[in-house]
């Protein structure tokens, strides 16, 4: 089961688990969306069908429980990828302007049409092994830096860290009735070192790896195994989200049965750690 906007790594992640035999149920809370994932899909011949679900409503989440029992017998993998991010800014950033031409900026790179702020060489040592579009030096007129208030707070979390939470006590029963079963998370190389101008993000990041930690002491005993994947700035075309989908595919195998409660940072060397 994969819970996300079926849009990058989500469609990724669902192709991949598709071909490897599994049988997919994909939702998001936008319509076109299951139905243009579903049908590219299934056009390979892959087994997947999908339902609309909004991961913060009750009833839309059993409706995606029902959705695989009834289609397939029952769930023995669950993928959390569902996010949001309705602000950008720094937790305390004050700043707001509709047409900030007086923000210079010296340096500044361009990476899958989002504008990173962090000096040139600070994106280049993060991530080492992206192809970055530098800027020449003068104003920028497209970046607006917005106060992150309680209403985008609250709404970060109920999607990136919340519903990871109640979609997992809600699919528990299912995967014990399966004798066992797999849950990941989908964070994000900011859980580990926040990204300037995604404050909030970040931290719900950050809550997942916990998240993770914390379920898997709770569920070894039921032979339910937790971990999480962290990626770092993916390109959106398929041949790099694909290696995130690896990743996934990895941790639901049998090669992975003696890892749970870890993380997986697939960053490209970005922030590399001990």
């Amino acid at each position: 089961m994969e819970q996300s906007k079926i849009q990058g790594i989500g469609f990724a992640v669902a192709k991949r688990l598709a071909a490897d035999g599994a049988s997919v149920v994909i939702s998001s809370r936008k319509e076109t969306n299951v139905c243009n994932a579903m049908n590219k899909l299934q056009k390979e011949g892959l087994s997947v069908t999908g339902v609309v679900c909004h991961v913060a409503k009750k009833e839309d989440r059993e409706r995606l429980f029902q959705e695989a029992i009834d289609k397939f017998g029952g769930i023995d993998i669950l993928i959390s990828n569902a996010a949001a991010n309705p602000t950008s800014g720094s937790i305390l950033e004050v700043n707001q302007s509709s047409n900030p031409s007086h923000l210079s900026v010296h340096s500044g790179w361009l990476t899958d049409n989002v504008y990173m702020i962090p000096t040139a060489s600070r994106l280049k040592r993060l991530c080492p092994m992206r192809k970055l579009e530098p800027f020449s030096m003068g104003y920028v007129h497209s970046v607006i830096l917005f106060q992150c208030g309680e209403t985008e707070w609250d709404k970060i979390f109920e999607i990136n860290v919340k519903s990871a939470f109640l979609l997992t006590k809600e699919v528990v029963p299912f995967l014990q009735k399966r004798s066992g079963g797999n849950i990941i998370y989908i964070s994000s190389i900011a859980g580990y070192t926040p990204i300037e101008f995604l404050g909030p993000y970040s931290v719900s990041k950050t809550a997942l790896l916990g998240l993770t930690k914390v379920f898997a002491n709770d569920l070894a005993s039921d032979n339910i195994r937790v971990n999480c994947v962290a990626p770092g700035i993916v390109q959106t075309k398929f041949s790099s989200i694909v290696k995130i989908a690896g990743v996934v595919s990895f941790l639901c195998s049998d090669d992975a049965s003696y890892i749970t409660g870890e993380t997986i940072v697939a960053a490209g060397g970005m922030v590399s750690r001990l």
